[in-house]
């Protein structure tokens, strides 16, 4: 009998013939590992080809859920998506809320795993009957939103659809995988579910699971659900992300320009006034939840009686003073068509940055590519989401493999760690951040690292790196391996005052384990040591945990007259100090005896 929240097993299906398999998941398993991004490294580790491509057919695609999907805790319709990215080679796994983690969970499964690859483009069914292949080809080229109400259309009441964009279709490397609006965005996973042939996934529920002790979860949602409408969220609730980039300006820690600055002239434009309704040429028209969320943090804006857009921090950055560009309605002109063509828009903003910075070098041949011109911003958005010319098939690879191509010395200003995109924190003024960036598994990276909180507390000097930053950047990702295989949101974060004590005692009221607040750090640690793990068996090399040679050779002045510096000496301390408190030897790999545990074997 599994333990509360759990059915103790997972799915495996073959995406060549629609059949399937059951993979039972023994409870020393799901203990070790929860669910989501957890029990996703495990699966992976299990089940993925060693040494396969991440596009390759055997390359395993797996859609994780957790104990608490399905109990009325808040913000707990999460899944994980998780597979071996096309942008690094290593392991990437993406969060995403909707009612597909409930459906998905509710076919009976604690994970859906999808290998192999269908003979032509297809949907794969999931319910209770099983599996099977439903053929796709009149979805061809269709967005996902598309695809979503078309599907739901058609197959009738209860399905709900996880799909892929024509960029998934055509293989671009940042490809998205999308469901109610919301994206399972960072890593390629959409490229490799279109080199599955599948255009989505459809799932309806089937089951129910219990949990341990109800009457203890339903009192835990109620005080939760009250501690969510505090202090602690109500920038999210009221302001939502983008007040970040007004607070970053100041501080000059905005990307901009490709990170040859780190202020930007036009963020008033972008963000105006963070209590005004109207953000100048965006309206505000609607604010939006999440499934099974109190918060409400997702702010909706329309420019004119243009497309409306989810506004947020990451992709008004990387879309606006990444590339230069201080024009709100090209900004969410270009986040709307992120969305449509279904490629994530740091990734996006930041090869896009990288190819004006090539052309103002002249070592690309495109001389209508230039920093803060709208229009140029988006017809590369165009020309990547159909690889329709050159120029779009050299972008929709990523800024990384695209300078390997293009050469000179263009790999020294490409915004990436282990091939992922950088989001918008400026490592140059943010020490603990430029470690969390630099050593996590999955590359540059702000949600399983969120080192910047330690930064920007006060507590640290964030120009001037040592063991302080090492502590927080280890403290805040392993806070985010516990809240990512949960599945709790992130903007949750600053409610729980003693955080594993806390999350232990939630997972003991689904789940009906002793589980302790020690316990959940040991889990945690365990977690992030099986992704490094993992990525070591993929090919990971000791330079991949590093930061682009532009931030460690370029220092910045600050408004201050300050100078932030980021030394090479500096970064490799940090990195050194990380690899003795994560239990790993000089070069990053695991010393006798820390793998004892993992159950990877």
């Amino acid at each position: 009998m599994p333990a509360g929240g759990y059915f103790g097993r997972a799915l495996v299906a073959d995406a060549a013939t629609g059949t399937s398999a059951t993979l039972p998941l023994a409870d020393e398993i799901l203990r070790a590992y929860i669910g989501g991004a957890g029990l996703g490294a495990w699966l992976l580790y299990r089940l993925g080809t060693p040494g396969a491509g991440a596009l390759d057919a055997t390359a395993a695609l797996a859609f994780v859920f957790s104990p608490l999907v399905g109990t009325p805790l808040t913000t707990s319709a999460k899944f994980a998506v998780v597979a071996k990215s096309p942008l690094t080679g290593m392991l990437t796994d993406a969060l995403a809320s909707s009612q597909f983690a409930i459906a998905g969970k509710l076919t009976g499964h604690d994970a859906i795993v999808v290998r192999g690859r269908a003979p032509q483009l297809s949907v794969l069914l999931v319910d209770g009957g099983g599996t099977a292949l439903l053929d796709a080809r009149h979805l061809v080229g269709r967005t996902a939103a598309e695809t979503d109400n078309e599907l739901r259309e058609q197959l009738g009441r209860g399905w709900r659809v996880a799909a892929i964009g024509p960029a998934g279709e055509l293989g671009i490397r940042y490809a998205t995988i999308s469901h109610d609006g919301r994206h399972a965005g960072r890593g390629g996973l959409g490229a490799v579910m279109g080199a599955k042939n599948l255009k989505a996934i459809a799932v309806r529920s089937a089951a129910k699971v219990a949990t341990a002790d109800p009457r203890g979860v339903i009192a835990a949602a109620r005080d939760l659900r009250e501690r969510s409408f505090g202090p602690a969220t109500a920038k999210y609730r009221e302001l939502g992300t983008l007040a970040n980039l007004l607070a970053f300006n100041a501080i000059a820690t905005l990307p901009t320009r490709n990170f040859q600055a780190a202020t930007f002239d036009g963020a008033d434009r972008l963000a105006g006034q963070a209590t005004d309704e109207a953000v100048e040429g965006m309206r505000r028209v609607a604010r939006s939840s999440c499934a099974s969320c109190t918060i409400g943090c997702e702010h909706i804006y329309q420019v004119g009686r243009g497309k409306k857009a989810r506004v947020e921090y990451e992709n008004v950055f990387a879309l606006g003073p990444m590339c230069g560009v201080g024009d709100p309605d090209a900004v969410l002109a270009a986040s709307a068509r992120c969305d449509e063509l279904g490629i994530d828009t740091i990734s996006a903003g930041g090869t896009i940055a990288w190819a004006m910075e090539c052309a103002q070098r002249g070592l690309i041949d495109a001389p209508w590519l230039r920093f803060g011109d709208p229009a140029a911003l988006l017809r590369a958005l165009d020309e990547i989401g159909t690889r329709g010319t050159p120029l779009g098939s050299l972008l929709g690879e990523g800024s990384r493999q695209a300078s390997r191509t293009v050469g000179a010395d263009s790999a020294s200003f490409a915004p990436h760690v282990k091939g992922l995109e950088m989001p918008g924190y400026e490592p140059r003024t943010l020490h603990a951040m430029a470690l969390g960036l630099a050593v996590n598994t999955r590359g540059a990276d702000h949600n399983r690292s969120g080192a910047y909180e330690a930064d920007l507390s006060g507590d640290l000097d964030r120009l001037d790196g040592g063991d302080a930053h090492v502590a927080a950047a280890i403290e805040t990702e392993d806070r985010a391996a516990i809240m990512d295989s949960l599945i709790l949101c992130k903007f949750l974060r600053g409610v729980f005052t003693d955080p594993f004590r806390e999350w232990a005692e939630l997972l003991a009221s689904v789940t009906g384990w002793d589980v302790t607040g020690e316990e959940l750090r040991a889990t945690a640690r365990r977690i992030v040591l099986a992704k490094r793990v993992y990525n070591i068996r993929e090919g990971w090399q000791p330079s991949d945990d590093w930061l682009p040679d532009r931030l460690l050779t370029e220092p910045l002045t600050l408004p201050s007259g300050r100078v932030a510096t980021l030394t090479a000496d500096r970064l490799r301390a940090m990195i050194d100090a990380y690899y003795s408190k994560r239990g790993l030897d000089h070069d990053g790999r695991p010393v006798p005896g820390t793998v004892d545990d993992l159950s990877l074997a």
